[in-house]
């Protein structure tokens, strides 16, 4: 899927991304942008299988956690890369709006699963999006992301919710979903 840059989304829960260009390279594509956060908003712990995640403070106070060590808060200036593979989240831990720059490396299929995890948060007036479309997401592009915060036994049911949503036309909104960067001949 090709996006028009700057693309801007926002999740109605105090996140809004613009994503201001895609960067052909080398060695694969990547995103730039900037992120913007509300004071105690940023997403659950979560980690990119394939990609670099990076964050310079340009305001505000960016607080961090990686998996198993303690919180870190960083101020503007800092920079913080969260290498693939990496369980992470961050938050914005100040009182005013957090203001980073943000790149994403490679890019794969990140703008469009957290444009789709935005949009159905947005629709959903909740921190989390609706239940098919995170089954349907988290399944296809397994490869790719994982939410560290959604129970195993949930995880375990997403195909038979991906199954059912399926058969009553949820998936529908997803037709011209890109095709998982490691998984390109599953069917979905």
């Amino acid at each position: 899927m090709e996006y028009q840059h700057p693309h801007i989304i926002e999740n109605g829960k105090g996140e809004r991304l613009v994503f201001n260009r895609l960067v052909k390279g080398p060695q694969g594509d990547y995103l730039e942008g900037e992120s913007f956060v509300a004071p105690n908003s940023g997403p659950p712990m979560h980690v990119h299988h394939l990609q670099d995640e990076t964050f310079t403070v340009i305001s505000g106070r960016l607080a961090t956690e990686i998996m198993g060590e303690g919180v870190k808060y960083h101020e503007a200036g800092a920079t913080v890369i969260f290498k693939a593979g990496v369980p992470h989240r961050f938050w914005n831990a100040g009182t005013n709006q957090l203001h980073c720059k943000a790149t994403v490396s490679p890019a794969l299929n990140f703008e469009y699963f957290i444009t789709e995890i935005f949009r159905s948060m947005k629709e959903n007036k909740s921190e989390r999006p609706h239940i098919f479309d995170a089954a349907w997401l988290l399944n296809r592009y397994r490869s790719e992301f994982d939410m560290l915060s959604i129970p195993s036994f949930v995880k375990k049911a997403f195909p038979i919710v991906v199954q059912l949503g399926k058969l009553l036309g949820k998936d529908k909104k997803f037709e011209r979903a890109p095709l998982p960067y490691l998984e390109s001949n599953t069917s979905y």
